[in-house]
């Protein structure tokens, strides 16, 4: 994996950073207004982060408005209730 001097996590495509975003859309809880919306390539390393400012990614906001973020988030949550409870 590429370091980048910025000390962000890289990923080598847009595509591989959309598919991050939408992950940890999904994994975590952002408050209101917080976590991350878009990636963007830098221009220090190459590659690509994930950021809080600028427009929502397009694939994010529809994952957002067609409820799959939430659906998702939904799975994990009880995914980690059932690996919690031993079955």
């Amino acid at each position: 994996m590429v370091k980048c001097p910025s000390g962000k996590k890289t990923y080598e495509s847009k595509e591989l950073a959309v598919d991050a975003l939408l992950h940890a859309r999904a994994t975590f809880s952002y408050s209101s207004g917080g976590g991350p919306i878009a990636v963007y390539k830098c221009e220090d390393c190459g590659h690509f982060h994930l950021t809080s400012k600028g427009k929502m990614d397009l694939a994010l906001e529809a994952h957002l408005k067609s409820g799959k973020i939430k659906l998702q988030g939904e799975a994990n949550y009880w995914l980690d209730r059932i690996k919690k409870s031993n079955w």
